[in-house]
């Protein structure tokens, strides 16, 4: 009877285990946080002034029910273009932050790049998401010109 009992019992770890197990992927597949747009074109003429390069940027969002710090976090693309965030930079729960290619005044929802050139190829490219010991969070990627913006 207690070889039975202790084989009934394995047979219920390993099915208990293995739901578990097999439950874990699904949940780790939605990044905490992610890139949900770019909008790689700005409108009109992409004359470099900066009204047309903050009108190409980036939106991450916070898909956990936490508040999660992007301290170091970055942002780059395939041609390894480097935003990164400095000091504590706090993103809230559901909440999102846009990060625009030009330059202008850091709030809680809008960071700037700083940059004097575009950052995202209108024919395609890819932004990634990693976050402060370089693992990379989150990607999303374009071949083709499109709309000039897609949502990720």
């Amino acid at each position: 009877m207690t070889k039975r009992l202790l084989g009934l019992m394995t047979a219920l770890t390993v099915a208990v285990g293995g739901s578990l197990a097999a439950a874990a992927p699904a949940q780790a597949a939605t990044p905490a946080i992610e890139i949900t747009k770019v909008y790689y074109d700005s409108p009109g003429v992409d004359n470099r002034s900066n009204a047309s390069l903050n009108a190409e940027y980036v939106k991450l969002t916070n898909r956990r029910s936490r508040t999660i710090n992007l301290k170091n976090w970055t942002l780059r693309d395939k041609a390894n273009h480097v935003y990164k965030f400095s000091g504590d930079f706090k993103l809230a729960k559901g909440k999102s932050v846009i990060i625009r290619t030009g330059k202008g005044k850091n709030t809680a929802s809008t960071r700037y790049w700083g940059s004097g050139n575009y950052v995202w190829n209108n024919t395609g490219d890819t932004a990634y998401l990693r976050n402060a010991s370089g693992k990379q969070i989150d990607k999303c990627a374009w071949t083709k010109k499109g709309k000039g913006y897609t949502n990720c």
